[in-house]
């Protein structure tokens, strides 16, 4: 397929994808820098795509993928804005303390939860399935589901507020 007979089968089926721009971006601008990065992305790739396929999903697919990594590549990027900016050694020393203080008041309101909350709780912060947990305590798993659930609430209720 030549490249103008490429540039014109894109062109005519190309236009579908404006709203899906919009539904996935929620925005105008976004859409329509998602909808041209698209058609960019499709004609520098046209030697991918199949002779005879589905252009429509072809061009779906990579509007798709554009989407989700211009999304993941944001999500990265506030994070790591969140956590570095003006980082000090006093800064990295006080979370830490506070961290610790944290710890250790929630190990403090979690040994004196009742024991038939406790265990349970316990051996599922210690990684144990629910399955695992109630062969162990020879309980019913819908049991140890409802005390973990239970000893969850009752930590958040009885834990002070920061």
């Amino acid at each position: 397929m030549s490249f103008s007979t490429f540039q014109a089968h894109l062109l005519e089926n190309a236009d579908f994808l404006k709203p899906v721009a919009m539904a996935l971006t929620k925005d105008p601008e976004a859409a329509k820098d998602l909808y041209q990065e698209t058609l960019y992305k499709a004609l520098k790739n046209k030697d991918k795509y199949l002779e005879g396929s589905n252009i429509r999903a072809w061009l779906y697919t990579i509007m798709r993928n554009l989407f989700i990594n211009e999304y993941r590549r944001a999500a990265k990027h506030s994070t790591t804005a969140e956590i570095t900016p003006n980082i000090t050694n006093n800064t990295l020393a006080e979370v830490n303390a506070e961290n610790m203080l944290r710890t250790k008041e929630i190990k403090g309101t979690l040994y004196k939860l009742p024991l038939s909350f406790k265990k349970p709780l316990l051996l599922y912060c210690d990684g144990f399935k629910y399955h695992e947990i109630a062969e162990m305590l020879h309980e019913p798993m819908g049991t140890i589901k409802s005390r973990i659930h239970l000893a969850r609430k009752l930590l958040c209720t009885t834990m002070p507020r920061h």
